[in-house]
């Protein structure tokens, strides 16, 4: 009498149920944060050269 299990591939059925990943609010967030540094830091920058264009022409 073997105990190892010969059928790998089958599903198994036990009271362990696979649990869904949850969406990490945390990670969208550190995301979003980033988008946003990036976007105001070109937006500072356009404005900057603008600017300089302005005073200078």
């Amino acid at each position: 009498m073997t105990l190892i299990r010969a059928d790998r591939g089958a599903p198994r059925r036990g009271a362990t149920r696979r649990r869904r990943r949850r969406f990490d609010w945390a990670r969208f967030d550190r995301w979003l944060d980033r988008v946003v540094v990036v976007a105001v830091t070109i937006a500072v920058l356009v404005g900057i050269v603008a600017l300089v264009l302005t005073l200078l022409f």
